[in-house]
């Protein structure tokens, strides 16, 4: 079985709480038993997140040499130059390690997203943006790193779109899940 989840803000990505934290945890959505989550998003993360009974299905997801993509939009401070967008396209260097060549645009119009609770801080002197990121591989808190390291912290993050599968069209509220039909799962598998 193949689900997703429109994870909301400050949801861990496993089921066990951990030791004094005050984020939920995947527990609390009536999952079905024995699945597992395919992959991480960081609790102040949101977005599409894939939970299986298969194994073998997270190597098939996550191992770089598969090359499979994972788009990120992403709400950063002040407004990207031309040249941030390249230097994240071609990587950049997060503690000792290079990022893979990646898709980096800004999005405009923004995206239609239901507001995130608590809301996101907002700040009168220092604009805010929002860009598209497409990787094929997710280090801890990567895309956060990545624009920090070209001078516009993240604020927001939401993973939209796993292979050809797109957030949107599930049409999911966060906290929601549903089982995919075999079309969307062929959808998540595409390259």
């Amino acid at each position: 079985m193949l689900l997703a989840l429109n994870k909301p803000y400050g949801v861990l990505s496993q089921f066990t709480p951990e030791p004094r934290s005050a984020w939920q945890t995947l527990a609390n959505f009536s999952l079905p038993a024995g699945v597992y989550p395919l992959g991480r998003l960081d609790a102040d993360s949101e977005g599409l997140l894939l939970l299986s009974d298969e194994p073998g299905l997270n190597t098939r997801l996550l191992d770089p040499a598969q090359a499979h993509r994972r788009e990120y939009l992403v709400q950063v401070e002040r407004l990207p130059s031309a040249d941030a967008l390249a230097r994240l396209a071609r990587g950049v260097k997060i503690g000792d390690y290079l990022t893979l060549p990646c898709r980096a645009r800004r999005l405009t119009p923004p995206p239609v997203l239901p507001p995130r609770d608590p809301p996101v801080r907002h700040r009168k002197t220092v604009p805010d943006d929002w860009i598209v990121l497409e990787l094929t591989e997710g280090k801890n808190r990567q895309v956060r790193r990545m624009t920090a390291a070209v001078g516009h912290p993240t604020l927001r993050l939401v993973r939209a779109r796993i292979g050809a599968l797109d957030l949107l069209a599930l049409k999911l509220a966060p906290g929601d899940w549903r089982e995919l039909s075999s079309a969307e799962r062929e959808q998540v598998f595409e390259r």
